[in-house]
């Protein structure tokens, strides 16, 4: 890779912090307790290197404490690496802390021009920017209210409406995408992917893998403190769906050695084939506490069937089973062509759906109207998964749907959908 090219260059960082067991917070605690002040040093990165490219959009995965976020914070420059090299090439923009530069007794208008003047703008360039980012943030009735009126759905809407406007070159986001109502989050989402389309390079943490997929050109999973793996987005976020749920799968086996056997409990232990299905020998893993029994597809008119037109209203049914009851349960759907590339994914979670436990066998159903997608073959994945997400079942390829005649290149899809849970 030519230096040029480089946005990021990130050289064997690392990073440990200080956690004390229990730290007086007086000075007298401190004098006469002084075997509180013991403390033990984690190290959160042992020695972390990648490259972003200009232009490029990477993902950081990984479970809570593997060092992402400290990776990101990294990057921003709101702390500093123990050892090692950063290197940032460019105007950076972060939605990490948003809002971190506002103040309560100033108007929104007043604190758009402070906050954007931290990202580095002059005034002559906030100024050329104030309509775009008032519009964006849906808040020109309330502007010249001071801060601390605003509810914190208002607030976080004009922060991100200023961080997203500056124009920076490297843009450094964690987390954040849920701001505001499901409209305004679609809105935010489409904004970042026309940012991405003009050249900005952009630098993801997040848990939700489907947004990754559609945004990032590449992946890099870190664990406990290192890259385990990085490379395509639905390549590496599989590996890591596994790992995670071979991990749940001990974790759940060891709570039942430890545990009574529950003769109250259904007996599900035999494997049932989702006979219905066109694509069984699909990759599926998960921690099995619920699993897809059968997937069907449906017209309108309720005939079953596996091809649709263009422009039709496709229905898919999952039937599914339930070994132990699963809290705050998400259901997941991401279509993808014959080439992995993701054109459509959506869950429970992200369009707000009521928290749910599955604790019997049931149904769910997404409906997806006007379906706009090319004429050709496209792989369905389903998951199930916690809250947390966790994959209690993750089925790829379950179900492999053909479209006929084509009404032109259409790209990333978006589709009307409607979620109904049994």
């Amino acid at each position: 890779m030519a230096v040029n090219d480089i946005a990021i260059d990130v050289n064997n960082i690392t990073k440990s912090f200080k956690v004390f067991l229990d730290k007086g917070s007086q000075l007298k605690e401190r004098l006469l307790f002084r075997k509180r002040s013991r403390y033990e040093e984690r190290r959160v990165l042992r020695g972390i290197s990648f490259q972003v490219k200009k232009g490029e959009a990477i993902g950081l995965i990984g479970h809570n404490g593997c060092g992402k976020s400290t990776t990101l914070k990294l990057l921003t420059k709101i702390m500093f690496p123990d050892t090692g090299t950063i290197t940032m090439n460019g105007r950076v923009s972060s939605l990490i802390e948003l809002g971190a530069g506002f103040h309560p007794d100033m108007s929104g208008r007043e604190n758009i021009y402070t906050n954007a003047a931290i990202f580095g703008l002059t005034k002559k360039e906030i100024d050329a920017r104030l309509k775009d980012i008032i519009s964006f943030s849906e808040l020109e009735e309330f502007i010249d209210n001071p801060v601390r009126t605003y509810s914190s759905g208002m607030y976080m809407r004009l922060a991100f409406s200023v961080a997203i406007n500056v124009d920076a070159d490297i843009l450094l986001i964690d987390e954040i995408l849920a701001v505001g109502d499901a409209n305004f989050q679609a809105k935010c989402f489409n904004k970042l992917k026309e940012i991405k389309a003009h050249g900005t390079t952009i630098v993801i943490v997040s848990h939700s893998l489907g947004q990754i997929e559609q945004i990032c050109d590449r992946s890099v999973w870190i664990h406990e403190g290192l890259i385990k793996a990085e490379g395509a987005p639905k390549e590496i976020d599989l590996e890591y769906l596994d790992f995670m749920g071979r991990k749940m799968q001990e974790t759940v086996g060891r709570e039942l050695e430890n545990s009574s056997p529950d003769d109250d409990a259904p007996d599900n232990d035999k494997e049932e084939s989702p006979s219905d299905t066109p694509q069984e020998s699909s990759k599926r893993w998960g921690n099995g506490d619920a699993r897809i029994k059968s997937v069907r597809v449906y017209t309108p008119g309720g005939l079953q069937q596996r091809i649709f037109r263009t422009g039709e209203t496709v229905t898919f049914r999952l039937d599914y089973t339930v070994k132990r009851a699963v809290d705050d349960a998400v259901f997941g759907i991401g279509i993808f062509n014959r080439e992995g590339v993701q054109c459509y994914g959506v869950n429970t979670r992200i369009d707000k759906h009521e928290r749910f436990r599955l604790d019997r066998s049931g149904s769910a159903e997404i409906v997806l109207e006007d379906v706009p997608l090319l004429a050709g073959e496209y792989l369905i994945d389903f998951a199930i998964e916690t809250g947390d997400g966790i994959p209690v079942d993750y089925y790829r390829e379950a179900f492999k749907l053909e479209m006929i005649n084509p009404v032109g290149d259409v790209g990333i899809a978006r589709i009307k959908h409607n979620w109904q849970i049994h």
